[in-house]
């Protein structure tokens, strides 16, 4: 009987079949979280697979023997006890790279979402469109473009350099802020004109807070912003969370955003997720998305075929 894996958040058909080919038999059927151990004691899995929705925790791994390997399809493990699985002697492995640029992308989705109030004359049209379009006209007039405006990213790894690699095709300039980086190459294949190389020096958190006209966000975790950050931005700043939820206290958002202090935030994660506050997803000012990041066509096939290269290597050893 070949070994089994359950994809349990789902995988990229063509990582699947790289498992398959390797002799392993993968299960995409979600199972409830409330049942996790039981089923992969059953069936003794060998490995289980999940994103963001499903949590390993030391009671599953604890209660399964045969469990060798975790994969996590995308970037951030907080839904996985890392260190107590892998003192447990169980791989662990995830593919922070695969969903770079499909989050950079929805970065600036939400940007262009807000500079020109996307977010709200999309909510507005269909109910006023035909009957105050002047109205709604005049109201959405007065947007502006991110071309010679400063981004400031937050966190510097593989996501935050991919954003900026689009900032600089945007004519932005940029302010990083990396606790481990001094400075950064950021590769540019310019479609007919190469590649060249961009050298960016990080700054210091504070000269982000104060010098930016648009903050995103890419750290593993953490309250990163809260009201006292908040105070020391540019009034009219933008930001984007598209990396954890609760790196920006939403409480102090809504208030920063009644205040004026912040224009508009765009958020694709929240404090509460599945079930975001009310006052978070009903505020004008904010542009949503339900946790998309890296939810692209193209990511999640890199995904996939990344994360069953990993499986098939950690399984042989």
């Amino acid at each position: 009987m070949s070994q089994r894996i359950l994809a349990n958040d789902g995988i990229d058909p063509q990582g699947k079949a790289l498992l398959e080919k390797a002799g392993y038999t993968v299960v995409t059927e979600k199972v409830a979280q409330d049942k996790l151990a039981e089923e992969l004691n059953a069936h003794r899995y060998v490995g289980i697979t999940v994103r963001s929705a499903t949590q390993v925790r030391k009671e599953v791994i604890d209660s399964c023997s045969h469990l060798r390997l975790i994969g996590r399809g995308g970037v951030g493990m907080d839904n996985i006890d890392v260190d107590y699985a892998r003192s447990k002697g169980l791989q662990v492995v995830n593919t922070p790279a695969a969903s770079s640029h499909s989050v950079a992308e929805l970065v600036f989705a939400h940007l262009f979402s807000m500079v020109r109030f996307l977010q709200d004359s999309n909510r507005h049209m269909p109910l006023e469109g035909n009957t105050k379009f002047d109205a709604l006209k005049k109201k959405y007039a007065k947007g502006i473009e991110l071309k010679g405006k400063t981004i400031g990213i937050i966190g510097f790894g593989r996501i935050g350099q991919a954003v900026g690699k689009i900032a600089l095709g945007c004519g932005m300039k940029i302010e990083a802020y990396d606790p481990f980086l001094t400075e950064a190459l950021l590769p540019l294949d310019i479609q007919g004109a190469g590649k060249v190389e961009v050298k960016i020096k990080t700054v210091s958190l504070e000269q982000v807070l104060k010098q930016s006209d648009f903050i995103t966000l890419h750290v593993p975790g953490g309250k990163v912003i809260t009201h006292k950050e908040l105070a020391q931005m540019k009034k009219g700043v933008m930001l984007v969370n598209a990396s954890r939820g609760g790196v920006i206290v939403e409480k102090d958002l809504i208030d920063a955003l009644n205040s004026g202090q912040v224009a508009r935030a765009g958020l694709d994660v929240f404090e509460h997720e599945p079930t975001p506050s009310q006052d978070i997803i009903s505020h004008p000012g904010i542009s949503l998305s339900p946790h998309i990041g890296a939810a692209t066509e193209e990511a999640q096939e890199r995904i996939g075929i990344e994360l069953a290269e990993l499986i098939i290597e950690k399984l042989k050893q």
